[in-house]
């Protein structure tokens, strides 16, 4: 049985209640270029990566920024409203200083880009995460497992040995492939079952002893 060495953070849904920020800036966005968005699109594209996302934006609304663009406005948009106000996750902050007391290292691995990253760092105490992997800093983005693989090699450990802790299918691929025991916890969108993978309506209540149940009898 393996002991747990690390938690892998999501950010957007899993530990900060941002989705709504993104889908209410791409709301705006669209419409400002005379294009059409609805709850499905929005839906369609929770835990991608930005610049996929962005392309997914592009093509669905047929608005004339081009990916970049898009993500370039949408990104700053949404790190100014985290400056502003932090909607964290039910009973994610308390699991994170329950990981920081006991010396269990955390990586938050990310689709956002650095600018966020940097926001939502500075807003928890220090020492919170011991690596970071925003979305900018990756060759391949989720679904891809290279973000949690690249968190694990940041952290010096086995990624069998850590628990992903993720809210959208794109996340729980890339954790599942990555070889990360997968603490799902659906918020936007639906997560189907799968092996390796362990569902929970919500964070609060959980604790390290939980997380290392779901190493030590994977």
């Amino acid at each position: 049985m393996g002991e747990l060495a690390a938690v892998l953070w999501d950010l957007d849904g899993t530990l900060l209640d941002s989705e709504p920020y993104w889908i209410a800036g791409e709301y705006a966005l669209v419409e400002h270029h005379g294009g059409t968005w609805t709850d499905e699109d929005a839906h369609a594209i929770v835990g991608f990566d930005l610049l996929d996302a962005a392309v997914e934006i592009k093509r669905r609304s047929g608005i004339p920024p081009n990916p970049q663009e898009i993500v370039d406005h949408l990104m700053l948009e949404v790190r100014d409203q985290i400056r502003d106000h932090q909607p964290w996750r039910p009973g994610a902050v308390e699991l994170l200083s329950e990981c920081r007391a006991t010396g269990v290292p955390c990586a938050l691995v990310t689709m956002s880009w650095r600018p966020i990253v940097d926001a939502v760092a500075a807003a928890l105490p220090p020492g919170s995460f011991a690596a970071l992997v925003p979305g900018d800093e990756v060759a391949r983005g989720k679904p891809d497992p290279e973000p949690y693989l690249h968190a694990a090699r940041a952290l010096g450990v086995d990624p069998a040995d850590c628990v992903a802790i993720e809210d959208s299918p794109t996340g729980v691929a890339a954790a599942l492939a990555a070889g990360c025991a997968t603490l799902g916890v659906p918020h936007v969108v639906d997560i189907a079952p799968a092996d390796g993978l362990t569902l929970v309506d919500s964070l609060d209540g959980i604790g390290l002893d939980q997380l290392r149940d779901l190493v030590a009898h994977r």
